[in-house]
């Protein structure tokens, strides 16, 4: 269900009726967000706010700052009031704006993209109805801005954006199909065109354009090299971001090229040592700590492998509320492996009837039935 979240329309961004200091210190912040700078991002925009107070693009990427701060731990709810008081913010300001200018391109954009990203945290949180309710209501504020200005690429993103995946996902998640009845159709070549065009040409929304097409690629498309050529290009754009280069490191090592992947993921791990933001937090050390450990053993390193493993089922054990997840059950699973690998047969025991409690993962049980077989004689 969490793939609901495809009838959330994204925005577009229409600044054309500012200078070029505006235009500018826009596009400084939006890439001091994307590189996990908040501190300085706030900075540029809370200026921005004071210098430009009529215009709601200032308010809006304060937002994003705390968009960010949820997508580099998502587990923690601490931040999702304040994203949402804070694009209320922005929505209250454009409605003001558009009561004295309907017309108004920028105001239509930003409202649009609020509530979007709104009914975007709602799904995150599995609020359904209420992200639909949201995806209703933005869909035709983005429509109508576009009508308003039909040149503009960026508004792409949203509309690329809800034509692949309301084409896409009714098919591989029949519940949510129900739901799109009471939205357009949608065309998925269309939708990838769009989401390029504004990857390559866009100028605000290029970046989102290109995590989505990383995504997409990598989920729904089974192609991990046109996915890599996005994510290279958003490492390449924003290095010191957790979240891309973790994408990076999954495509590496869904293409095989696991010493790219590790190379990838210990540097994830380096920064974590240095303190980089979201770096340290639990979910990128987990999957760092994985890869790294899985290569280790794969080289029958097995002293190094148990070392990072162990440490990423421990942090799976913080992490996993409802079921273990496939970290765990994988880590567990290896290091029994090394366990027997090393003749410490009581540890391996240890270790696969452990696994027996969780739930089955691939073939993890009955792996673990036929090594306790052949380990207890």
């Amino acid at each position: 269900m969490k793939k609901i979240t495809v009838i959330i329309i994204l925005f577009g961004i229409n600044l054309v009726a500012q200078n070029s200091d505006f235009e500018s210190r826009v596009e400084s912040g939006i890439k001091q967000i994307y590189n996990i700078k908040f501190a300085e991002a706030e900075k540029t925009f809370r200026s921005l706010i004071a210098d430009y107070p009529d215009h709601p693009a200032g308010r809006f990427f304060l937002a994003m700052i705390d968009w960010w701060k949820i997508l580099l731990d998502v587990e923690n709810e601490s931040h999702d009031e304040i994203f949402f008081q804070k694009l209320e913010d922005v929505i209250f300001q454009c409605d003001k704006i558009l009561e004295k200018d309907p017309q108004n391109v920028d105001a239509l954009f930003f409202k649009g993209g609020s509530i979007g990203f709104r009914g975007r945290l709602r799904a995150l949180r599995e609020s359904w109805l209420k992200a639909a309710d949201d995806g209703r209501e933005a869909l035709p504020i983005v429509e109508r801005a576009s009508r308003l200005d039909p040149d503009n690429l960026d508004v792409q993103l949203g509309f690329g954006i809800y034509n692949y995946y309301a084409a896409v996902i009714p098919e591989e998640y029949p519940l949510i199909k129900p739901l799109m009845i009471f939205f357009p159709s949608g065309n998925k070549e269309e939708g990838l065109r769009q989401l390029r065009n504004t990857a390559f040409n866009g100028k605000y929304a290029k970046y989102e354009a290109r995590y989505f097409l990383m995504t997409i690629y990598y989920r729904y498309e089974s192609n991990p090299w046109q996915a890599e050529e996005f994510a290279k290009m958003l490492v390449d754009d924003f290095p010191d971001n957790p979240t891309f280069q973790r994408w990076l490191g999954r495509i590496y090592v869904r293409q095989g090229k696991l010493q790219l992947a590790d190379s990838l993921f210990k540097d994830v791990l380096r920064k974590a040592d240095e303190n980089f933001y979201g770096y340290n937090f639990p979910v990128a050390l987990r999957e760092a700590d994985y890869y790294v450990g899985y290569n280790y053993k794969l080289n029958n390193e097995l002293d190094s492998a148990k070392i990072y493993l162990t440490r990423c089922a421990e942090i799976s054990q913080q992490i996993d509320k409802e079921e273990e997840s496939g970290f765990l059950i994988n880590s567990v699973l290896y290091l029994a492996q090394i366990s027997e690998a090393k003749n410490l047969f009581e540890e391996a025991i240890s270790y696969y009837e452990r696994l027996l409690k969780m739930r089955d993962w691939g073939n993890s049980h009955t792996l673990a039935k036929n090594s306790l077989k052949r380990l207890k004689g």
